[in-house]
């Protein structure tokens, strides 16, 4: 979805508000923060910021390897999307959108461990779809931020993730958020 044709006015202090439709589609809250800058032709461009998303390449090795030894999928996501990708095919989540459910988990610094039918089994991706039979999700924090999550899955036929798992994804979540501090 394009919006174009939206004026706003710049007040005394510099500001300008960004449109609650344009919030809206590009999942922008209160607090988020955007990245500014210009093009070549001198337009302002505003970019949602991932403070993670600096760590992509950091993080895909960290996935890889992480999976190699867990033989599990993992995966790392910022508060919109997922970043990087281990141990389940890329193209069904690199990049996808995070579903409200795991939003809300990370916003509320939740740690899950499910399988699929228990009550704390939540949907990862924004289309709903979920075809995980175990889950592990740990809120990566940075300087008092919930900034992302490590994410374990199994599928079914796959070993069973346990607490063995769990305290892979907690040395993962605090390494990344420790890695983001500097």
């Amino acid at each position: 979805m394009t919006l174009a044709g939206i004026v706003r006015r710049i007040d005394d202090l510099g500001r300008v508000v960004v449109p609650k439709e344009i919030r809206r589609v590009l999942r922008i809250r209160e607090g988020d923060p955007l990245e500014i800058f210009t093009d070549k032709d001198g337009e302002i461009i505003l970019k949602k910021y991932s403070p993670i998303g600096e760590l992509s390449n950091f993080a895909q090795q960290y996935v890889e390897a992480t999976s190699q030894i867990l033989g599990c999928g993992v995966c790392v996501s910022d508060r919109d999307q997922i970043i990087a990708v281990a141990g389940l095919p890329k193209k069904e989540l690199l990049g996808k959108s995070l579903h409200r459910e795991l939003e809300e988990a990370i916003n509320d610094r939740e740690a899950i461990m499910a399988r699929k039918g228990e009550k704390k089994f939540i949907k990862i991706l924004g289309n709903g779809e979920n075809e995980y039979t175990g889950q592990i999700v740990q809120t990566i924090i940075c300087e008092g931020d919930a900034i992302g999550a490590v994410i374990l899955l199994s599928r079914e036929g796959d070993k069973a993730i346990g607490e063995a798992e769990q305290k892979a994804a907690v040395i993962a979540a605090n390494f990344l958020g420790k890695q983001m501090e500097g």
